[in-house]
């Protein structure tokens, strides 16, 4: 049923919900019924492909809610909402919200079938046209998540592409903070298994008397209190992908059996002698190489190839200092629309200060510093580096005051000389002493040397 409109169908009634599937398979939709919003929440990432048709009325996360955690995902996934007669009033006013349509019970399911269709083209134009979008060079999603001029970012959504474009499994390393967690999500959300299940595991979290029942499942008496069978996260995660955090933590023992997941894509679980075969991707984090884990037998050497075919190596805010003002601009935009405050103005000196800093904490660090500087909050305030020589402290500073200034200024080069008070063949000097290229901070509108 590859070729059909996908439809993610929510309701906490089974019988409700088997009918409705029922219906919708023979006119010609491919349903996925599920109990709960959580579950649509785990499919339906900004990749997702279909539409999602929910009883307006459930237990825990109600229609509503997940219409608007939906929308947080991506505001352009079409929802659907059913609902009774004494209802309708709440549904307009979500759909004013951002919901696509509803229909009232009891419905004639033509009339629902109608309203998934043309849901579901829309959704494929709204695809399409992100596709043109990105082959025309312009903004996408994997740009806008990875923002950044520097090479190293460059190349790090080149790559991202390229192994996105895959099935392979893949190996992210970097340091904390440094956005691992994001690229994984990017990686998966242009992948062909955008639509399905994204499912993380913390391997350092994970706990030990429980940790084979949580990946593999078990059947009903595999241990005492085991009263039913049980999907483990590697089966939850059919068709999807499977984020492996911390790799490195991950007990030896347990190794050797994800090992032979990898090897054979099957799975057994406890109590049980049957085969389950498993249809995931994997991918692995590690904020360290784990070169030095194998070479110190803490980490097994044939997992480490088995992992090692496709590596993406996320740099920290240390190599590329020149994305730092306008990444900290993004964060401030949506740490403002996040709080539904307004945005506060940021001082072209309090931008260059911040490229001179060290951030241990990478892109996490300064997220926090954004959060702060827009709650007007105490701490949002740089002082200086202690560590550093007076020699590098004076040349990082007029170098990150200079970058500070060509973003603060749009790129534009003429308002960046006058502000400083320097001439235009002196900023042009100091660029190329420093290595800074305006088009690595920001497009330029104008003013170009010359």
């Amino acid at each position: 049923m590859s070729g059909l409109a996908r439809v993610l169908l929510v309701d906490d009634d089974p019988q409700m919900r088997s009918s409705t599937t029922q219906a919708l398979e023979l006119a010609g939709f491919d349903v996925e019924p599920l109990g709960s919003g959580d579950e649509a929440l785990a499919l339906a990432g900004p990749g997702f492909s279909g539409v999602v048709v929910s009883d307006i009325r459930m237990p825990g996360m109600d229609g509503m809610t997940l219409l608007g955690r939906l929308h947080e995902v991506d505001p352009e996934i079409p929802v659907i909402l059913v609902t009774g007669h004494a209802e309708v009033p709440l549904a307009v006013e979500a759909i004013r919200g951002g919901a696509y349509d509803f229909i009232e019970k009891p419905f004639v399911v033509q009339d629902l079938a109608t309203v998934i269709r043309r849901a579901a083209e829309h959704r494929g134009l709204v695809l399409e046209n992100r596709r043109l979008r990105a082959v025309a060079g312009k903004r996408d999603d994997v740009e806008a998540r990875l923002p950044g001029r520097t090479q190293v970012m460059v190349d790090l959504r080149y790559r991202l592409r390229a192994i996105g474009a895959s099935d392979a499994d893949t190996l992210i390393i970097g340091p904390t903070g440094a956005g691992k967690e994001v690229v994984a999500r990017a990686l998966h959300d242009i992948s062909a298994r955008a639509g399905r299940p994204f499912i993380a595991i913390n391997c350092a979290a994970l706990p030990e008397a429980l940790i084979e029942s949580e990946l593999f499942g078990h059947e009903a008496g595999a241990f005492p209190g085991a009263l039913r069978p049980r999907y483990g996260k590697f089966e939850h995660a059919r068709g999807g992908t499977v984020l492996l955090d911390e790799i490195g933590s991950m007990p030896p023992e347990l190794q050797a059996k994800l090992l032979r997941v990898l090897q054979e894509r099957i799975i057994t679980r406890l109590g049980s002698n049957d085969p389950v075969p498993l249809d995931v991707r994997f991918i692995a984090i590690s904020k360290t190489d784990l070169t030095g884990a194998v070479a110190r037998g803490e980490f097994r050497e044939d997992l480490f190839w088995r992992l090692n075919v496709a590596v993406l190596h996320v740099p920290p805010l240390a190599a590329r200092r020149e994305d730092i003002p306008l990444l900290f601009l993004q964060l401030v935009r949506e740490s403002a629309a996040r709080h539904n405050i307004p945005e506060r103005e940021t001082p072209a000196a309090f931008l260059s200060g911040l490229a001179a800093r060290d951030w241990p904490g990478n892109v996490r660090e300064l997220r926090n510093l954004a959060e702060r500087f827009v709650l007007g909050l105490e701490g949002a305030e740089l002082g200086p580096d202690p560590g550093a020589k007076l020699s590098d402290r004076v040349a990082s500073f007029e170098r990150s005051l200079i970058a500070g200034a060509i973003a603060a200024h749009g790129g534009r080069l003429r308002p960046v000389y006058e502000t400083l008070g320097i001439s235009r063949k002196t900023l042009y000097e100091k660029m190329q002493k420093y290595a800074l290229d305006r088009r690595l901070i920001l497009d330029p509108g104008d003013d170009g040397p010359g």
